[in-house]
């Protein structure tokens, strides 16, 4: 029994972490490195708690389908602009991508604490936490027969929809990068961008697209984070640190998304592993937290040993592409 409830948890610890590593494998195709993919998804979570508080304000009874609509929408528009800011900075302008990157976490992270502690003075609350049990109870609704399935459903059957989501996610974009003339044309954009330009392939266009829509699936994992496994409670600087864990996961899966989806829930099983160990003191649970960023760099190690082509990073990854160098 324990190894089911353990199993279960690791698959609900690894969902946010699949939304990001799958959103910045997108962004990593085109030859952008987004560090801020911990501030997007911070924003991701605040958009919806945004919409769900206004939403949960302005009427006595909730409309299932507005109640996920709405913080929905606010979720992936937040995040949408997010990744607009970085796309502008580091494609228009060109600056560090580095540097963007590490600036747009701190600046995610500050808008996310303070409108989630405007919102807990608006609700009346002491403390910066806000409560929206009411709209998070129609985003954790999940099979109602998965109890009656035993194990099996209590594993894959017991989750909210939003999980089987990033697993969809996950899937449509390993398809489209590996399989698609879009898919190809992003991947040449991040391996050569000259080549890529002198092909007709328009570089700036798809670098915008491919980080904006990296950032809106990285922001869902936000989402999902406070209004499934948080139960609806936003509390500020309490989505801790899935965001860099889900960079480390875009290396240990060798920039596959469908890959991802096992190593999401193997992450996720690391990171809570020592909740399942006894008599274990404050410093040995910290210990048993590295876990994930220890297995990630054994990882790293290993492939660069290797030195095989596919298990590489974009050959452009991180630089700036000058047109009139080419």
């Amino acid at each position: 029994m324990m190894l089911v409830s353990f199993l279960q948890r690791a698959i609900m610890q690894g969902i946010p972490l699949l939304y990001g590593s799958t959103g910045e494998i997108v962004t990593e195709k085109s030859g952008n490195l987004n560090l801020g993919i911990p501030g997007i998804m911070y924003v991701g979570g605040i958009g919806g708690v945004i919409g769900a508080f206004l939403y949960e304000q302005h009427t006595d009874s909730l409309n299932p389908v507005l109640a996920v609509l709405i913080p929905l929408f606010c979720s992936m528009l937040g995040s949408f602009l997010m990744g607009l800011i970085y796309s502008f900075l580091t494609v228009t302008l060109r600056a560090n991508q580095n540097v963007t990157g590490l600036a747009l976490t701190t600046f995610g992270v500050g808008i996310g604490n303070f409108f989630g502690g405007s919102l807990a003075k608006l609700a009346g609350s002491d403390i910066p936490s806000i409560n929206l049990t009411k709209t998070s109870k129609y985003f954790r609704t999940s099979f109602s027969g998965a109890k009656d399935l035993g194990w099996f459903g209590q594993i894959f059957l017991s989750h909210s929809f939003l999980a089987y989501a990033a697993i969809l996610i996950a899937i449509i974009t390993s398809f489209v990068l590996s399989h698609t003339r879009v898919g190809l044309q992003l991947r040449a954009v991040g391996e050569n961008p000259a080549t890529a330009d002198a092909a007709g392939i328009r570089v700036g266009r798809y670098k915008y697209f491919a980080t904006c829509i990296g950032s809106v699936i990285a922001g869902l994992g936000g989402l999902y984070y406070v209004m499934d496994y948080a139960n609806g409670v936003w509390s500020n600087d309490g989505f801790g640190d899935r965001g860099w864990l889900a960079i480390a996961l875009v290396i240990f899966a060798v920039w596959r998304p469908n890959i991802s989806i096992f190593g999401s829930i193997l992450f996720g099983g690391l990171y809570i592993v020592h909740m399942y160990i006894q008599n274990l003191d404050v410093s040995g649970q910290e210990l048993f937290k590295m876990l994930p960023y220890v297995v990630t760099i054994l990882f790293l190690i290993v492939i660069s040993m290797r030195r095989k082509k596919e298990a590489q990073p974009p050959a452009h990854l991180g630089l700036p592409y000058f047109r009139e160098e080419r």
